[in-house]
C-alpha cells in the first residue's frame, strides 16, 4: 500500500503539471491555476485519508 500511494501522488502531480503547461501555452493562465489547485486538493484528500487511517490504527492499538 505504501508504494502505491506514492505512485498515485506522482501521477496526479505529473498530470497536473502537463495540463497546467498546456493551458499556460494556450493563454489560459486562470484555468491553469485552477487545475493546479484541483490537483493539490486531490493529493491533500489522499493524504488526509492516510492520516485518518493512521489515527484509527493508533486508537485501536491503545484500545481507546
Amino acid at each position: 500500500m505504501g508504494v502505491e500511494i506514492i505512485f498515485k501522488i506522482a501521477a496526479v502531480g505529473i498530470l497536473t503539471t502537463v495540463v497546467g503547461q498546456i493551458l499556460k501555452q494556450s493563454g489560459k493562465d486562470e484555468i491553469a491555476t485552477f487545475s493546479t489547485l484541483a490537483g493539490l486538493i486531490i493529493v491533500l484528500l489522499m493524504v488526509l485519508d492516510l492520516i485518518s487511517t493512521l489515527f484509527d490504527t493508533v486508537r485501536n492499538l491503545f484500545g481507546l
